[in-house]
């Protein structure tokens, strides 16, 4: 199984200048489920490769939630089909008070007996994602969703690193980084390493590793790797049916069975098996902006 991670013994500042709450140790999801959180350059595929690995997971039996922590609330619509209410939206048709919520009010089943919920967000330049965040795991403890899950999976948007988009890493076990074979693919990485790190310093979250998504080669994300500590977990080729299963609004594993498609189920329920049983935290350490240049840049 998973190796157990523990925060640290002593609190250390998340950050220089960090305005960060710490998470309230009520609010932590319970022992015994699996906790991973997708982060990536925005546009890189994370909510695809979020949703098939919760249906990979499903497929090896595992009660899955995948939380969407995106304002544009479209994490899950591959598992449940459609655009589903967020728990901000909820929550506001009864003004905060969370105790006139029922659970099928913000928590939709999906493909597989998938657990979906979207957070949703602030409107732009009002509020904080981690807020949002903080709200959406309040209330999913308050309803004991979390107490018989087995793995959670944060969906989170983009490559903001600030304290709010962070705040997932506040809750999980590992940390896993789409990234394509580019430049601009591993510069965010390296920027999302670096949150990573930080967050460390006072919570469980490790580094998982890498997933090389779009990508036919992964020379650069290999030397990456191998310069900073890194390492690849699975790889997905530009493959067109997984293009076609987003249009589709269903998970690769609803798409017809060709040799393609099953080469990229067996590569998704690779990577669930191997966070289930063989994972190891990393201890990566991420590289200054000129270093990044200087060893993926050209002449």
């Amino acid at each position: 199984m998973t190796t157990t991670l523990n925060p640290p013994a002593t609190s250390k500042p998340d950050g220089e200048g960090s305005v960060q709450v710490h998470l309230d140790p009520t609010m932590a999801i319970e022992e015994g489920a699996l906790v991973l959180a997708v982060y990536g350059k925005g546009g890189i595929g994370k909510s695809t490769t979020s949703s098939n690995l919760s249906a990979a997971f499903s497929k090896l039996g595992k009660r899955v939630l995948q939380i969407g922590c995106d304002p544009k609330h479209d994490s899950t619509f591959t598992l449940t089909k459609r655009m589903v209410p967020t728990v901000i939206d909820i929550l506001e048709t009864v003004d905060f008070h969370t105790e006139e919520l029922r659970p099928e009010d913000f928590v939709f089943e999906g493909y597989n007996g998938v657990m979906c919920v979207e957070s949703g967000g602030p409107p732009a330049g009002t509020g904080c994602g981690g807020y949002v965040t903080g709200q959406t795991v309040k209330l999913l403890k308050e309803h004991h969703l979390l107490e018989e899950t087995d793995v959670v999976i944060f969906d989170v948007l983009g490559d903001v690193v600030c304290g709010g988009f962070a705040a997932p890493l506040q809750h999980a076990h590992y940390c896993l980084i789409v990234t394509a074979n580019d430049f601009d693919s591993i510069f965010a990485m390296n920027r999302i390493m670096q949150a990573i790190n930080a967050k460390a310093k006072n919570y469980k979250v490790r580094l998982g590793g890498v997933i090389a998504n779009r990508s036919e080669e992964t020379d650069e994300i290999d030397k990456f790797n191998a310069r900073t500590g890194l390492r690849t977990m699975a790889h997905f080729k530009t493959v067109d049916a997984i293009r076609k299963s987003r249009l589709k609004k269903c998970t690769i594993f609803e798409m017809e069975s060709t040799p393609e498609v099953v080469a990229v189920q067996e590569e998704y329920l690779k990577l669930a098996r191997r966070m289930l049983d063989d994972v190891e935290p990393l201890e990566a350490e991420s590289l200054k902006d000129r270093e990044i240049f200087d060893l993926l840049g050209f002449d």
